[in-house]
């Protein structure tokens, strides 16, 4: 690919190109199934070994009895969004853009993520949606080519349904560029998560600075295009969608026959489901359920769904995504292993459930064979505390 961000004198790169080796030791090994205090060997980029004990081989790095955990992976963040946006109408120079973006993500624990390009482009209302995520994809996948990324990098397209230009946004990607999730989305107010029109208007007006008359308008907009589009646009996605050899995500389902809907289409996980009718029948149909991290953290919905704690104490949460705050993911771990009494299940909603949920068999868990992505946490007044990340067994944070 022919691309300005491609170095051709680039010779170490953060995607385990270069041999290294990481030993830590005296180290609580948080496993799939239990807490174990013991050592971690990673070798060109694999977890080699783990033993038990306290024992500190020479060259390890003492862990002095911190956390060592999988590396975090997010499968839904609008984080890249707000770095190439960071005020409306203001559009940041997207290697930089990408680069922060990639950074704090790394600084979080997060070490594979799937960064979220919305597709369907709306042109005829006032607050309007141009297309940009076939050009974004390109240097995205040109960035990671380049090894300027630190940690590992795969596409989630987010599928606007109720859009003008979804179908021939989506005919523009292939098999060849990885795609690694679709989501399906459906916006319209009056349902799904804007089922509150005031919650709706307070974020639009906010953000895009709308009156009363422009968000009236921008609601018509929005049913129209669902009248005109929703039903052709939600079948196309879905096939796209295997033609790329995608993962299929459900978004803000409500109700039971929504969910069953999202099954007929394939969903392997459900993204913020609303309520808890639409949680249950994701269990009962076999799909995951993911909520969002800050919806955890703060207790409740910023838009007056269910909550994700009341999920999770009924045993109907299996991920969680940083969703709009990248350093909720790994605090959203210890607030619910508090809330379970179960640190490895509480680690594996943001590790090992995710990676499964989106077909990554390589990471997620501390286990030989596995990938050396791990992150090192002690712990602060009941706060996980960073102390170190690797991607690949390099250290990145």
């Amino acid at each position: 690919m022919n691309s300005p961000f491609v170095s051709t004198h680039l010779t170490e790169a953060y995607d385990g190109s270069m041999s290294e080796v990481l030993h830590l030791a005296n180290a609580r090994l948080v496993l799939s199934d239990r807490v174990v205090t013991g050592r971690l060997l990673i070798v060109d980029g694999q977890i080699a070994e783990i033993a038990e004990g306290e024992s500190i081989p020479g060259g390890a790095v003492n862990c002095n009895g911190d956390y060592v955990l999988p590396g975090l992976v997010e499968l839904h963040t609008d984080n890249l969004e707000r770095h190439m946006e960071p005020r409306p109408e203001v559009d940041w120079p997207h290697l930089p853009a990408l680069l922060a973006h990639d950074a704090e993500l790394a600084s979080t624990g997060i070490t594979t993520v799937f960064d979220a390009l919305r597709v369907g482009s709306i042109h005829s209302a006032k607050v309007g949606y141009g297309a940009y995520a076939r050009k974004l994809a390109d240097e995205l996948l040109a960035t990671r080519a380049a090894g300027y990324f630190k940690i590992s990098h795969f596409l989630h397209l987010r599928a606007e349904i109720c859009s003008e230009t979804l179908l021939a946004e989506m005919a523009a990607f292939g098999p060849a560029d990885r795609i690694g999730i679709v989501s399906l989305m459906d916006h319209t107010p009056g349902q799904r998560q804007f089922r509150d029109l005031t919650a709706l208007k307070t974020y639009v007006a906010k953000k895009r600075g709308m009156d009363d008359a422009d968000f009236a308008a921008h609601v018509a907009n929005l049913k129209a295009l669902q009248k005109r589009f929703g039903a052709k646009h939600e079948a196309g996605a879905v096939t796209e969608a295997k033609r790329y050899g995608a993962v299929i995500a459900s978004h803000d389902d409500t109700t039971a026959e929504q969910v069953a809907t999202s099954k007929a289409n394939g969903a392997e996980f459900a993204e913020f489901p609303t309520t808890p009718e639409a949680a249950e029948a994701c269990q009962t149909h076999g799909i995951a359920v993911m909520m969002g991290a800050p919806n955890l953290i703060r207790g409740g919905s910023h838009s007056g769904n269910v909550a994700a704690s009341e999920l999770a104490l009924a045993g109907l949460l299996d991920i969680v995504s940083s969703d709009y705050v990248p350093a909720a993911l790994l605090l959203s771990a210890f607030r619910l292993a508090e809330m379970w009494d179960d640190l490895p299940r509480a680690v594996a909603c943001v590790t090992q459930n995710p990676a499964r949920a989106a077909g990554l068999c390589d990471r997620g868990c501390l286990a030989t064979g596995q990938r050396g992505d791990v992150i090192r946490v002690a712990m602060g007044d009941k706060t996980p505390l960073l102390r170190g990340v690797w991607s690949l067994g390099k250290r990145v944070a």
